[in-house]
């Protein structure tokens, strides 16, 4: 089906107006609140990463408000069980007396779910979250689970420099569509957020969209055209972050231990026909692909020992892998 100019006309107009509502209560952080607009509207997950206090929890709770969708925040710790994030089956007494077993739902079943401090719980249950927020199904015993529709995780996590900290499994990284650096603000949007937060000056927002609008969204986003070169472009900037391809850059070959899978290819295609329509554009160009490979790549391929030791960080490498791209 192709994408008619109303149809674009109404996801900007829509896209605006809720950059506009969150602007209210979030100050700065301006391409944040777009690259989790882009995963939103894709469907996928979305990690931040930032030092505590810079807004991240207070983000998703806006986004859940101007979206319109079921909200539900888990506190990771390192006590919190699977069972506290999926829900578990209890013992019931029926009508006549008896006992049988029901399953009480846990804090999983929401369309926007906020995983905050993802990285202070311990692996076990970090891996409770693997089936749901790829399958978007729960599993409890022998029974499976549907979980709401739209479906998304947005988790929060300190640097794993930080005390108390646990990495997060290579498994579960891949299953975020995004990684977001959140950034320490400047001096005038400390002003900005102190007139915000330190005074009777409350903030009223309004409802955009709805989870059925969004579904919508997702699949004219689908329908988007990408020229064949694009998508080579994107696919050769995957395959470049694999040391053992002959094509790599030698950067990739000297600081990568391993590579993108191939969800990162799809992440890529699929975010940037979101970022075209974005901009107003009918097709997916060159400087979509790099701008949503940031993003989509930072925490797909991982760093040897050397790069460490150089000060080698991903986003260097992906800048460096984009330019040597041959376009």
């Amino acid at each position: 089906m192709e994408i008619n100019e109303k149809q674009i006309s109404n996801i900007l107009d829509t896209v605006k107006r809720v950059e506009e509502e969150v602007g209210k209560a979030i100050i700065g952080q301006k391409d944040i609140v777009s690259q989790v607009l882009i995963a939103i509207l894709s469907g996928g997950n979305v990690l931040l990463e930032g030092v505590p206090g810079l807004g991240k929890t207070q983000l998703v709770k806006t986004l859940s408000r101007v979206l319109d969708l079921s909200f539900s925040r888990i506190q990771f710790t390192p006590d919190l069980m699977p069972a506290d994030v999926v829900g578990t089956n209890i013992i019931v007494k029926d009508e006549k007396g008896g006992s049988k077993f029901e399953f009480q739902k846990g804090p999983v079943f929401a369309n926007l779910v906020l995983a905050d401090e993802i990285n202070r719980a311990t692996p076990k249950t970090q891996s409770a979250m693997l089936e749901a927020m790829q399958e978007h199904t729960v599993t409890v015993g022998k029974n499976t689970y549907v979980l709401n529709q739209p479906f998304m995780v947005l988790a929060t996590q300190n640097p794993i420099e930080m005390e108390g900290t646990y990495p997060l499994p290579e498994a579960q990284l891949d299953r975020f569509l995004f990684k977001l650096n959140v950034k320490f603000p400047t001096l005038e949007e400390l002003k900005d957020i102190i007139n915000v937060t330190v005074t009777n000056n409350s903030t009223e927002l309004q409802k955009v969209i709805d989870g059925e609008k969004i579904l919508e969204i997702r699949k004219i986003i689908k329908d988007v055209p990408i020229a064949q070169p694009v998508v080579e472009y994107a696919l050769k900037t995957v395959l470049a972050t694999h040391p053992e391809n002959q094509d790599s850059p030698e950067v990739s070959k000297k600081y990568i231990r391993f590579g993108a899978s191939p969800r990162a290819a799809q992440a890529i295609i699929l975010t940037s026909k979101v970022r075209a329509l974005m901009e107003g554009r009918f097709n997916v160009s060159f400087d979509d692909i790099k701008y949503v490979s940031y993003p989509a790549l930072r925490h797909r391929f991982f760093l040897n020992f050397d790069a460490v030791a150089d000060g080698i960080t991903t986003d260097k490498l992906i800048k460096e892998i984009l330019e040597g791209i041959k376009i």
